[in-house]
């Protein structure tokens, strides 16, 4: 009984104590307060918590029911960002600013300013370069280990690219500078030898706008009476592409309706545009040099950027042709020997020169010049003495351009002198043409004293005189310099004094253009070493040469050759300016005769001009004269030493067993160069 009442009892409280759950369970449910304080809280938020409502709903729920603006409560004010908009607007003003700039340089200077840009920078860095690396011995760290040789190397590539990349009078420029190279370092001669080239030449709508503007608006066909089309065959015609290209200029050729063939230069459109903003540039960075490196160069860029700049008026080219035509008409030993072709004015202006068209061979073309003569006994190149070239087919040439107006070539190729094969050439003899060259240099600056100063080959061309003789035609009179009496009277004493050894006289005149170091100067005035000093600049260095390594001595050759400049142009205000000039047409006139094999003893030639100009100066008294007259029949019997050598080194040039005098005389002016600090390579200036 016990046990089952026991066990009724636990049933039944099994039964109270589950029905109170549940009835406490329910009131939890229904009572949240109750069940947060039944469940642990971690319990509760297993599942994601419900969003608060946007306001508080005291009313039934009421879907879909936007809320008022009221109840949003008051905006919050938006984010700013107060630098990123002030540097945003600095950008934006600083773009529009240089994107205006850039397409004012671009359209009103051609790129000037740019190019100023360019070559400042590039001219910090070279020279930065030079004062950090220049030196025996590389600085720790921060020094370059690659030597001097290699600092040359990359200084001359970036000169090399700020030239070829900015152009235009740039090159000119680098021409400038090719003069002087000589004396430069081995990698910057390589560079400025390629400063001769020709520049691409602008499109043909560039250039005609340049004679619309220099002719009062008239067009080419008007100027020249030409005509493209072909339509009317009373008119001339004319090529729309260049012949030749150059820096400043391109030449086009043309049939004037009178039957005149003519050249026509046209500046490139650009070109006055830049031009001051590149001689500025060029000023700057010379200023800058002759500071940081303590030479004194910057005296000499006036000079020089102001014929580079006369350079580029062709009113001014027309007269220096004029006035050397003049010159060499009157001169008999010339007369007949060189042409000047004449300018023609009512086709010119100041960035058009219109000129006779010449057929030759360019001088450099050593084969054409000696190759045997095809044209016939008796005859000529076509041209000579400013003969009428021969009519080309004029009506052939305008129906060629009815059919086709863009045709590119029209003027006829005159070469029936070559022989049927085309085989053959002048057949002139080297030695004429070198002589003829030599004496017309020579005269230019002994007697005239007024210089061409530009005679590479591509400048002189070579025709056939009816009597086998050559004729010597000079074109591209730009670069000229004129000398006062009294330097030129100077400068043929000075020639013959070191003909004679005369090194009184010598020193005489270099002290007097504030020339220290006479030995030298006279070694680059003859373009060979000179031989009548002492030689003790020379010995001096090689005594200082002794027990120094490759890297010291490198050094100290261009410490030495540094101290050279300084001491040829100690006195800034005497040193003649137009020595810059006249020595490059020595230099290049010197390479003319070792390239086509050192036909002629070109030193006596000149020293016979120099002689010979001071009996013949007018400007001299009558006894001075007289006595020069006696001196310089002396001075020529005296000569022939400089004759027996020439014909030592021809003899073994001809028998094969040596070079030429001119060879023999660069390469020992080479070695003797070489121990004074500098090195030589004449051949920059071939080409």
């Amino acid at each position: 009984m016990w046990r089952h009442g026991l066990a009724g009892s636990t049933a039944s409280s099994r039964r109270f104590c589950l029905s109170a759950t549940i009835t406490t369970t329910r009131a939890a449910i229904t009572s949240p307060r109750s069940l947060r304080s039944t469940f642990p809280r971690r319990a509760l938020t297993t599942s994601p918590p419900s969003r608060r409502p946007l306001h508080p709903s005291s009313g039934p729920f009421e879907p879909l029911r936007p809320p008022s603006p009221s109840s949003l409560g008051s905006p919050r004010p938006a984010r700013s960002y107060p630098r990123a908009q002030k540097w945003l607007r600095r950008t934006l003003i600083l773009s529009a600013l240089i994107g205006t700039g850039y397409l004012i340089d671009s359209q009103i200077y051609a790129s000037g300013i740019a190019r100023s840009l360019r070559t400042f920078g590039t001219g910090l860095l070279v020279a930065a370069d030079y004062k950090l690396n220049f030196r025996p011995h590389p600085l720790p760290i921060i020094g370059s280990k690659t030597g001097i040789p290699e600092l040359h190397r990359r200084s001359a590539e970036r000169m090399s690219d700020l030239l070829r990349h900015n152009g235009g009078l740039y090159l000119k420029i680098g021409q400038a500078i090719a003069m002087q190279s000589a004396v430069l370092p081995p990698e910057f001669q390589k560079m400025f030898a390629r400063m001769f080239d020709d520049a691409p030449q602008d499109k043909w709508e560039l250039v005609e706008k340049v004679i619309k503007d220099d002719f009062g608006g008239r067009s080419v066909e008007e100027v020249f009476g030409v005509s493209f089309t072909g339509g009317d065959e009373t008119k001339g015609v004319m090529e729309k592409t260049a012949r030749a290209s150059a820096s400043v200029a391109q030449v086009h050729w043309a049939r004037l309706p009178d039957g005149r063939e003519v050249a026509v230069k046209i500046q490139k459109p650009e070109i006055e545009r830049q031009i001051g903003w590149d001689l500025w540039a060029f000023k700057v960075v010379m200023r800058v040099y002759t500071w940081w490196f303590d030479l004194p160069m910057y005296s000499m860029v006036p000079f020089v950027t102001e014929r580079l700049k006369l350079e580029t008026d062709f009113e001014n080219e027309a007269r220096n042709s004029e006035v050397m035509r003049e010159l060499i008409n009157a001169e008999p030993s010339l007369r007949g020997r060189v042409y000047i072709p004449p300018v023609y004015p009512e086709l010119s202006s100041k960035r058009v020169l219109t000129t006779e068209w010449i057929e030759g061979v360019r001088f450099n073309d050593k084969s054409d010049l000696t190759r045997p003569w095809r044209g016939g006994y008796g005859n000529y190149s076509p041209g000579v003495h400013g003969e009428q070239l021969p009519s080309p087919d004029m009506p052939a040439l305008h129906r060629a351009l009815r059919e086709n107006p863009h045709q590119q070539w029209l003027k006829p190729e005159r070469q029936s002198w070559r022989g049927p094969r085309g085989t053959g050439g002048l057949g002139v003899s080297p030695k004429d043409v070198m002589t003829t060259i030599v004496d017309l240099f020579s005269a230019q600056i002994f007697k005239f004293g007024v210089v061409h100063c530009d005679p590479h080959p591509g400048n002189m061309f070579v025709r056939r005189l009816p009597n086998g003789k050559p004729e010597l035609v000079l074109i591209d009179h730009g670069l000229y310099v004129y000398m006062s009496d009294q330097f030129r009277h100077d400068y043929a004493s000075f020639w013959k004094a070191l003909m004679t050894f005369d090194n009184k006289k010598i020193a005489e005149i270099a002290s007097s253009w504030g020339v220290r170091g006479a030995e030298m100067f006279a070694s680059a005035t003859l373009m060979r070493p000179y031989e009548g000093g002492d030689n003790k600049v020379q010995k001096e260095f090689l005594k200082a040469m002794k027990a120094k390594s490759a890297s010291e001595r490198n050094y100290e050759m261009q410490r030495r050759m540094k101290q050279g400049i300084r001491d040829m142009l100690a006195d800034e205000e005497k040193w003649p300016k137009e020595l810059i000039f006249i020595s490059r047409n020595m230099r290049i006139v010197q390479a003319n005769n070792a390239n086509m094999g050192s036909p002629v003893n070109r030193i006596k030639i000149m020293g016979v001009w120099a002689s010979r100009s001071l009996w013949q100066d007018k400007g001299l008294d009558w006894r001075e004269r007289v006595r020069n007259a006696w001196k310089h029949l002396v001075f020529k019997g005296v000569l022939w030493a400089s004759d027996a050598v020439w014909w030592f080194f021809r003899v073994k040039q001809l028998l094969g067993r040596g070079a030429g005098m001119e060879d023999e005389v660069e390469e020992k002016m080479r070695e003797v160069a070489k121990e004074m600090g500098i090195e030589l390579q004449h051949d920059v200036f071939a080409g």
